[in-house]
C-alpha cells in the first residue's frame, strides 16, 4: 500500500508541471441584460433550435415512412404470437435504419440544398426552412391518398387549394399520417391471413382429437415460426415495404 502511494506521488510530481501549462476552458451559464438587439435575436434562435430538437422524434415519426414500418412490424409480431420477440427496442432500431435507408434521397437533398448553404451563409434561415421542406413534402404527397388530403382540406377550410404549393404543411402532415396508417393496416391484414389459417387448422385438429384443454397457440406457434423461416419472411416483408415506397 505504501509503495502504491509513493508511486502515485511520484507520477503526480512529474505531471503537475504539464497540467499547470494546460489551459482549461471556462464555461459559464447565466442570464445577463443587454441592449444589443443582435444578442437577443441569437438567444431566441438558440431557444428555437432547442425546441426543434425536442420535436425531432415527432418529426421523424410523422413526416417519414417510420409510421408504416413500425406498425407493420407490430402486426407481424402479433400474427406470429411471439409476444415480446423480437423485442421493441430491436423493432424500433430496425425501423429507424429502414427509415434512413428509404428517406436517404430526401435527406441528401435537404443537406445539399438547405443545410449546407445555410451553414455557409449563402441563404437565410427562412429560405433554408422552405427549401428543406420541399423534399419531405414531395415524399408525403406521393404517399398521401387524395381522399385523405381532401378531408383535411375541408376540415381546415382550405378548399380553394388547387395546386400542391397551395396546400399547407400542417394540412399535409395529418393527411399523410392517416394514409400511412391505412396502408399499414391493409398490409397487416394480409400478413395475418396465413398465420390465422394455421391457428384455425391446429385448433380444428385439437378439437377433433378431443384435446380441448390444450391451448392451440402452444402447438401452432412452432408451425408459424417454421413457415415464416422457410419462406424467408423477413426478406419478403422488408423488401415489400421498401418497394411500396418506390
Amino acid at each position: 500500500m505504501i509503495k502504491k502511494i509513493g508511486l502515485f506521488l511520484l507520477l503526480l510530481s512529474f505531471t503537475s508541471p504539464v497540467l499547470a501549462q494546460v489551459q482549461v476552458p471556462q464555461i459559464s451559464l447565466g442570464l445577463n441584460s443587454t441592449d444589443n438587439p443582435k444578442e437577443i435575436v441569437d438567444s431566441i434562435k438558440i431557444i428555437l433550435i432547442l425546441t426543434v430538437l425536442t420535436l425531432a422524434p415527432a418529426i421523424l415519426i410523422l413526416m417519414t415512412c417510420f409510421t408504416r414500418i413500425i406498425v407493420i412490424f407490430s402486426f407481424l409480431r402479433q400474427a406470429l404470437g411471439t409476444q415480446q420477440m423480437p423485442p421493441n427496442q430491436l423493432l424500433v432500431g430496425l425501423s429507424l435504419f429502414l427509415t434512413f435507408f428509404i428517406m436517404r434521397p430526401a435527406f441528401t437533398e435537404i443537406n445539399n440544398e438547405a443545410i449546407r448553404p445555410f451553414m455557409n451563409g449563402e441563404i437565410s434561415q427562412d429560405v433554408a426552412m422552405e427549401t428543406g421542406l420541399l423534399p419531405l413534402r414531395k415524399f408525403m404527397f406521393k404517399q398521401t391518398r387524395a381522399e385523405d388530403l381532401t378531408l383535411f382540406l375541408n376540415l381546415s377550410g382550405k378548399t380553394q387549394a388547387k395546386t400542391r404549393a397551395d396546400v399547407e404543411t400542417m394540412v399535409l402532415i395529418p393527411a399523410f399520417v392517416i394514409s400511412e396508417l391505412k396502408t399499414a393496416f391493409q398490409i397487416g391484414f394480409i400478413i395475418y391471413l396465413p398465420f390465422l389459417i394455421i391457428d384455425m387448422v391446429i385448433a380444428s385438429v385439437l378439437m377433433a382429437m378431443g384435446m380441448m384443454m390444450l391451448p392451440p397457440v402452444v402447438i401452432s406457434l412452432p408451425f408459424k415460426i417454421m413457415l415464416f423461416v422457410i419462406v424467408d419472411g423477413w426478406s419478403l416483408i422488408v423488401g415489400s415495404m421498401v418497394k411500396s415506397f418506390g
